[in-house]
């Protein structure tokens, strides 16, 4: 078994205005964390971003939600492993997918950012691509030009029933990925449509 995640980093855009788009789904996986183990997010200045520790038995790990804009997370990402020696392979990054559909969720190691702002930035900033991705699907609008409306716009109430399932389900598996238990998450992920360990 692989060593755990230490570190579940959320992909947003701060402020109210963002807070219920599609590209703030890492957010709500982070939010949803929290909330379900009575932590509290609190602003860390020098890691740019807001931060709460997660105490569970298989162990602890940290919470953040960068305050940088999505294009500057690697600047709060890396702030933030620095200071607590995180290697890249402790991390996991939660961010929106627009090649899932709506409702799935897959776990992913390394690979490139497929034009994710956000992840480009953290791939830069880390010098590595070998950091878990949570990829919750938000769906596609259909053509490139559309995407950025799409990803700063609201999901449907039907996608957004579906997102929030979505994110239900990977949070119950909070402590396997502290463990480091991979094909666990993979297994119990495998039941929903579109979801897996690639």
């Amino acid at each position: 078994m692989e060593q755990g995640i230490r570190c579940i980093i959320g992909l947003g855009n701060p402020g109210e205005k963002y807070q219920h788009t599609r590209h703030n789904a890492g957010f709500w996986f982070v939010d949803t964390l929290a909330r379900r183990h009575g932590v509290q997010l609190r602003p860390e200045n020098k890691f740019f971003g807001q931060l709460a520790k997660l105490s569970l038995p298989a162990g602890d790990c940290w919470l953040f939600q960068p305050a940088t804009y999505m294009n500057r997370s690697g600047q709060a990402t890396s702030a933030l492993a620095h200071f607590y020696r995180l290697a890249p392979e402790q991390i996991l990054v939660a961010h929106d997918e627009l090649d899932l559909p709506a409702g799935s969720v897959r776990l992913k190691k390394g690979g490139g950012h497929g034009g994710h702002n956000g992840l480009r930035d953290i791939i830069s900033a880390l010098g590595s691509k070998d950091f878990y991705r949570l990829r919750l699907g938000i769906g596609h609008p259909g053509h490139r030009d559309q995407v950025t409306d799409h990803v700063l716009s609201r999901p449907s109430r039907d996608d957004q029933r579906k997102i929030e399932e979505a994110i239900e389900l990977a949070a119950d598996q909070a402590e396997a990925l502290i463990l480091g238990n991979y094909p666990q998450l993979m297994n119990r992920l495998h039941g929903t449509k579109g979801t897996g360990l690639d």
